[in-house]
């Protein structure tokens, strides 16, 4: 295709119309229109801000860079094959909008560079011989892409599994601490009931709201982001919110009905003050609003207290006629969640297991006897006998 004819088409994108308003389509589209116009010096300066760009992205190519953004960029016709929904309008008009790039990114760089030649004094001719290439080849095709999209859905949920959800936006991350299943040991049955309500939910299914409560260092939270690596979770995604981001959730909730995702939000230590406002905000977030739970959405929490909400003496001997209703009406927020897990403090045979097996990962050469009384000293100065407090003894060890 003629360059000319190439920057009509890109003009006459409509699907994808949002690309040519990122920084390197606005270099692409600007080249285009400077050859156009017969601007060479201005032709010149959108090349170099185009290789520029690219690699400033980590691309090597024009197509890299298409791929990565038509993939990772939610559209109006990804949403559409994610859901499951016809429009054959919007069809086309994708189709013809990605066989348009794919001949932009398998445009050779040698065309811009000739195109110039002519517009340009002799003086450009080494800085023209000079330039640096991008590689021109398109890793994408109409339907290539659309079978990502039912595979994979699209946007961001597409390129990453967890989130934190802050001052009303997701924040990806791109590398989440979540260990693997098998790094766990105790706790089993309780883990086993937070897999089973999370596969509930990857069926289709209702699964319940949970709350992991128990003492510190017993793995709760850990429980929660292992699910990321279980098999067949390829679906899930976490998403952590931090207890003054709690007024913000009913909006996010609202944004992820329908997706092919399941999600679980994740809110981590979660205690409550006496006036705490975010109480009444997660009160109504579980139970309570006219709006239903979508079926792909479940709340999880960790708390060290079992109830959630601080309760001091004062509150007991306050002035207000019916003090037993305003403690039984704070202390119940936890029975909101469907679930409740409680993980407590392990007993010393399964303590001592613990530090055998974390031992003998270590390559530790301790006779038992000695290993053991070492753990139960280590136990008393510290926590309590629970995982995180058994990894710590061995990490002194090693």
């Amino acid at each position: 295709m003629e360059l000319n004819a190439l920057r009509a088409s890109l003009l006459g994108l409509s699907a994808y119309k949002d690309l040519m308003g990122t920084l390197i389509g606005r270099d692409a589209g600007c080249l285009l229109d400077h050859l156009h116009d017969k601007e060479g010096a201005e032709a010149l300066e959108d090349y170099t801000d185009l290789f520029y760009d690219l690699r400033q992205e980590g691309h090597e190519g024009l197509g890299d860079w298409l791929w990565d953004w038509l993939r990772y960029t939610e559209t109006s016709y990804s949403r559409l094959i994610d859901q499951g929904r016809s429009d054959p309008a919007l069809e086309n008009a994708a189709r013809r909008d990605v066989d348009t790039l794919v001949l932009l990114a398998q445009t050779d760089c040698d065309r811009f560079i000739d195109a110039m030649k002519p517009l340009l004094g002799n003086e450009f001719a080494p800085v023209l011989a000079g330039l640096p290439r991008w590689r021109a080849a398109a890793p994408f095709d109409f339907d290539s892409l659309t079978q990502f999209y039912r595979d994979h859905g699209a946007g961001l949920f597409a390129k990453y599994r967890a989130f934190l959800w802050e001052d009303g936006e997701l924040v990806p991350v791109a590398d989440p601490d979540c260990p693997r299943p098998e790094d766990l040991l105790g706790y089993e049955h309780q883990r086993g009931q937070v897999e089973q309500n999370t596969r509930l939910m990857l069926a289709g299914r209702q699964a319940n709201n949970l709350l992991l409560f128990g003492d510190g260092g017993t793995g709760k939270s850990a429980t929660v982001k292992s699910m990321l690596y279980l098999h067949g979770m390829e679906d899930l995604r976490l998403i952590e919110v931090e207890k003054e981001n709690l007024t913000g959730m009913p909006e996010l909730i609202r944004s992820l009905a329908g997706r092919r995702q399941k999600f679980i939000l994740f809110i981590d230590d979660l205690a409550f003050d006496q006036d705490d406002k975010t109480y009444s905000a997660l009160k109504t977030i579980l139970e309570g609003t006219l709006e239903k739970r979508p079926a792909n959405v479940c709340v999880c929490a960790t708390s060290n207290r079992r109830h959630l909400v601080r309760q001091t003496f004062a509150d007991r001997a306050g002035d207000e006629v019916d003090a037993f209703e305003t403690i039984s009406e704070k202390t119940a927020l936890a029975e909101r969640f469907g679930l409740r897990i409680p993980y407590l403090t392990m007993n010393k045979a399964d303590y001592l297991a613990l530090v055998d097996h974390l031992a003998a990962q270590a390559g530790l050469n301790i006779p038992a006897d000695r290993l053991h009384a070492q753990a139960m000293t280590w136990e008393i100065r510290h926590a309590g006998r629970t995982p995180r407090v058994a990894r710590q003894f061995v990490a002194s060890l090693a």
